[in-house]
């Protein structure tokens, strides 16, 4: 009988376990493929649901890429004026606004921004993630503890690598840029 009651909590906690993990994994659709993306809620927890609420509710659908710097990383998020489906939409101030929510407090951590690292773009107050968020294309140590590192790539990369870049002259402003097709929970 222990014996069974063993197996039982072993599957139960098994499953849990796999139910936690779903719950923090998103996909991006690029015009290219499907991005796999991991959430680390344990040390960004409300980033992360700020993340999923705004991903999970449409509003960064159609959100354009609209600073790409070759060799650093892809920044998206602008729901505000980057929606290339919105009436707001207006390319040239792409970058500038951000969901209707309050900013966020910082939660930097000792994750590092690795290749395929998501954390959140920001001012230069510490305190000033809303919605856009960047993609490093390679590692980029010193942004280390100055950004809030949330997530991961975790397949897929090789979609992000094709998104278009901006002008290297233009801090990475992009003509005609690439956009998310769609950012939900798994």
């Amino acid at each position: 009988m222990n014996r069974i009651l063993s197996y039982i909590f072993i599957l139960f906690f098994i499953s849990a376990n796999q139910l936690i993990a779903e719950e923090n994994i998103m996909i991006l659709k690029l015009k290219d493929g499907d991005v796999k993306i991991e959430l680390f809620e344990d040390v960004a927890p409300n980033h992360v649901k700020r993340i999923k609420e705004l991903a999970n509710s449409g509003k960064y659908d159609n959100v354009v890429f609209h600073r790409v710097i070759d060799g650093f990383m892809a920044q998206t998020g602008d729901v505000k004026f980057g929606n290339s489906e919105s009436k707001e939409f207006d390319l040239r101030r792409a970058g500038m606004g951000g969901s209707d929510m309050p900013d966020l407090k910082q939660e930097f951590n000792s994750l590092p921004h690795d290749r395929g690292t998501l954390s959140m773009a920001r001012a230069q107050d510490p305190n000033s993630a809303n919605s856009q968020f960047f993609i490093c294309f390679q590692p980029a140590p010193f942004l280390d503890r100055q950004y809030t590192v949330f997530g991961k790539v975790v397949e897929g990369m090789e979609f992000v690598d094709k998104i278009k870049r901006g002008d290297q002259n233009n801090n990475g402003a992009v003509t005609d840029p690439d956009k998310i097709i769609s950012f939900k929970s798994l």
